[in-house]
């Protein structure tokens, strides 16, 4: 791949990790639980138990989004950003740009989602 479009990559993916790191930030500075003095009744506690169950899961997704980006961040330092990890083609630069943080190739991808569908069934 070029200089200047991995450069357009690492821009949009430091751009990405900031995003998260701040959202990450401002996550920490707000309180997951509500006491229980201040919800009247056990209809507030459940909702308020179901949306600290959202917002742990939602960090969780964050988190590993941020591996990712990490993850692509350093292919770019070592040369091999924007290569499928499965066959070894170049992933089109269409897809990198919808997805930053692609590392198969569609037909690859594809493949994958394949297999683990036979395993849910």
């Amino acid at each position: 791949m070029e200089k200047a479009k991995l450069a357009e990559f690492k821009a949009i993916l430091e751009e990405k990790r900031r995003d998260l790191l701040v959202q990450a930030q401002r996550a920490l500075g707000g309180d997951l639980i509500m006491a229980k003095e201040e919800l009247p009744d056990e209809m507030d506690l459940a909702t308020s138990e179901y949306d600290r169950f959202l917002t742990i899961r939602f960090r969780g997704r964050e988190r590993t989004l941020l591996n990712k980006i990490e993850k692509s961040l350093m292919q770019i330092g070592a040369g091999s950003y924007g290569t499928c990890t499965s066959c070894g083609e170049e992933i089109p630069e269409a897809r990198l740009k919808l997805r930053p943080v692609a590392e198969l190739c569609i037909r690859c991808k594809e493949e994958q989602e394949q297999k683990e569908k036979q395993y849910k069934d």
